[in-house]
């Protein structure tokens, strides 16, 4: 039997075993690929590994309905959303909002370029070994510490529960080698923007690269889809395995 997790930090310990520690657990463990769209999430092996209740359990399964990052189905059970054309929209609206606007007036301090610079060594070190999941690890990374120059933890949460849901959207692109590629350089370009303290610069790459990767997911989604508004409420998928 797995034993129960401890996957919580000092904040997280003062409030362990609540539906929202538990909500963070598995919005975390999604973030980083570890469950995928239409791995469905079971009750019973996850109160038992987390140790929690089912009742805690299926308020954390409420807040993540909500965030659009699990579904309910009736009948059959709570499972990783897979997002469709409107949920991509949505979530590159926000992203359109709050990144750029981080980039501008954030004052990055030399420790926080050094992780970037750090971040996008570890993205051109996964290119160069074709690791695509190596490449959206260290592209969700770089976006996490874009926001973090803003010093607000509220922008911070929030882009927690984007990028729980942005990677979801990147298994859309699993089977596209040459997505993640391009934008490795660009993150590349805006953290030399970055360094140089040219700010208007980086808002200006940073928000043309989050219009072309929508534009990308957006045309892989309708290519595949009959209805190019199929939501992820659809049957769920076929979980994929990692290995």
């Amino acid at each position: 039997m797995t034993p129960p997790v401890h996957e919580h930090d000092g904040a997280g310990s003062r409030h362990a075993h609540t539906g929202a520690w538990i909500a963070a657990v598995l919005r975390r463990r999604i973030a980083a690929g570890l469950l995928t769209p239409g791995s469905k999430l079971s009750e019973q092996k996850l109160s038992v590994e987390l140790g929690v209740s089912r009742n805690t359990l299926r308020e954390a399964f409420g807040t993540l309905v909500a965030e659009s990052v699990v579904v309910r189905i009736p009948n059959r059970g709570v499972f990783v959303a897979s997002p469709g054309a409107e949920d991509v929209r949505e979530i590159y609206r926000v992203r359109r909002v709050i990144e750029p606007s981080a980039v501008l007036w954030g004052t990055p301090a030399e420790r926080e370029l050094e992780a970037m610079d750090a971040i996008v060594r570890r993205a051109a070190e996964a290119r160069d070994a074709g690791s695509v999941p190596g490449m959206a690890d260290a592209n969700q990374a770089l976006h996490q510490a874009v926001i973090a120059l803003t010093g607000s933890q509220t922008l911070q949460v929030l882009m927690d529960r984007v990028l729980a849901r942005m990677r979801l959207v990147f298994h859309t692109m699993s089977t596209t080698p040459d997505f993640h590629p391009h934008y490795v350089e660009r993150n590349i370009g805006l953290v030399a923007c970055l360094r140089a303290g040219r700010p208007e610069e980086a808002a200006r790459m940073l928000r043309d690269g989050l219009d072309a990767a929508e534009g990308e997911i957006l045309a892989r989604i309708e290519a595949r889809a009959p209805d190019p508004e199929v939501r992820h409420r659809a049957v769920p998928v076929t979980p994929i395995r990692n290995k």
